[in-house]
């Protein structure tokens, strides 16, 4: 094993031994939440550009 595997081998498990499992489900909730907003702009955005192209 190389020696910067081992060091993100033992931050992931530093990591994961101090957060507490809601804490963890709480940051992959927020993160997905922010993604979806991001998805919906991106294709209400979409929308938008192709019906201005289609009225042309």
């Amino acid at each position: 094993m190389k020696k910067s595997n081992g060091i993100l081998l033992a931050a992931l498990f530093f990591v994961i031994t101090t957060m507490s499992s809601c804490a963890v489900v709480g940051g992959i909730f927020k993160a997905g939440v922010w993604m979806g907003i991001l998805l919906v702009v991106l294709v209400v955005g979409i929308i938008i550009w192709i019906v201005s192209k289609a009225k042309k």
